[in-house]
């Protein structure tokens, strides 16, 4: 069972704290600009205020909104982005599923074999199963960890078939030009897990056409969103 978020010893109500988490989290928004939205609202705190409630209760959200089963998936697309912290190289390994759902990521210093071995080794922990396929691009690392990890799954290696763990770097990037930039591996490791369990929340699958039903599964979301932070009336 997850254990309860607790605010005591913070001035502000449990509401305004999660609200501007999910500003922060779930929109394109620098610190200051998450101020200034308060600011309108008559809500007078801080950005510093605000980054210190993002790195104690996003991660707190998260883990609450991710107690949920995992969603079946027999398909994993692959990928991973070079992210340059302090002036060193460091690789944002990603998986998504079929639907675009970030189904894990983790931050390593290496793009090789083993690191491929990690992650797949993760997502079979996590989802408790083996796709039936996983798709990536042409990185020898993905074959040779597979054979490793999962040798009876069928492999897809194609730079054309991974668009959608590719397109799932993109709002990360964007946030990347907003913030600057990350200061810490550390720290991009909790920003991400906070980000994608957000966006996975939020984005509808692509069944969710029309308009109504997009506007419905955005209202689940937010009631979603507030019982994970205990902040439900």
């Amino acid at each position: 069972m997850t254990k309860s978020i607790s605010y005591k010893r913070h001035r502000f109500p449990p509401q305004i704290i999660a609200h501007a988490v999910w500003l922060y989290f779930r929109f394109p928004l620098i610190l200051r600009l998450v101020e200034e939205m308060l600011l309108e609202r008559g809500i007078v705190v801080s950005y510093e205020t605000i980054r210190r409630w993002g790195k104690k209760f996003g991660p707190a959200y998260a883990r609450r909104l991710r107690c949920k089963p995992p969603r079946p998936t027999d398909i994993w697309h692959l990928d991973e982005v070079l992210i340059t912290i302090a002036g060193k190289k460091h690789w944002l390994w990603r998986a998504v599923d079929q639907d675009g759902y970030v189904l894990d990521e983790i931050v390593q210093s290496h793009r090789n074999t083993k690191a491929a071995k990690r992650l797949l080794i993760r997502l079979m922990k996590k989802q408790g199963m083996v796709p039936k396929r996983i798709i990536t691009d042409k990185l020898p690392s993905y074959g040779a960890a597979r054979r490793k990890v999962m040798p009876r799954v069928e492999h897809r290696s194609h730079k054309g078939l991974n668009n959608r763990a590719e397109n799932s770097h993109l709002s990360l990037r964007k946030r990347e030009r907003m913030m600057q930039g990350f200061r810490s591996v550390e720290g991009l490791q909790r920003f991400t897990s906070v980000f994608s369990a957000a966006r996975n929340l939020f984005v509808p699958p692509r069944s969710h056409q029309s308009a109504l039903a997009t506007h419905v599964y955005r209202l689940r979301a937010m009631a979603a969103w507030k019982s994970a932070a205990g902040v439900l009336a």
